[in-house]
């Protein structure tokens, strides 16, 4: 990439936000389970690997917060180790064969004197067809850079 697109990504990219403890293992534990989803393809199995999972997160809850933040670094590097090649993606989103296939219109266009009916929906949606909502991170307010090599949205 040169100088010049990288700029442009930094531009577009949207700022994180700054998650709790708590937060973060929570995501962690979702990521693990859409992980362990591309890895396993049987539902049994995956139930049973997902229980396992869930007793391996639940044996650690309520350390020390030093001992938290190690296991929070060593999780997310396991889970980097565990990475599926092709990861299993939702058909709306990135990298899924519905992602933006019927996107909405924006009201601007189909109103341009700006006169909305009543039942017209008052929000505005991200490229994934979620509602933008800024407390979540994810909002198309200006633009979102979707990379289509990660299959996600920045």
């Amino acid at each position: 990439m040169n100088q010049a697109f990288r700029e442009a990504a930094n531009q577009i990219r949207q700022k994180p936000v700054k998650l709790t403890h708590n937060q973060e293992v929570a995501r962690l534990y979702r990521k693990s389970l859409k992980t362990l989803c591309s890895w396993v393809i049987d539902r049994d199995c995956f139930l049973e690997r997902a229980t396992e999972l869930r007793g391996r997160f639940d044996a650690e809850r309520g350390c020390s917060n030093a001992r938290g933040v190690r296991l929070l670094r060593e999780a997310k590097a396991e889970l980097f180790e565990f990475t599926h090649p092709d990861p299993y993606c939702v058909p709306y989103m990135p990298g899924g064969s519905l992602f933006m296939r019927n996107p909405p219109p924006p009201l601007e266009i189909c109103f341009p004197d700006g006169d909305y009916p009543a039942d017209a929906p008052k929000h505005t949606m991200n490229p994934d067809m979620t509602i933008c909502r800024p407390e979540t991170g994810k909002s198309a307010v200006g633009g979102v850079l979707v990379d289509f090599g990660k299959k996600n949205m920045e």
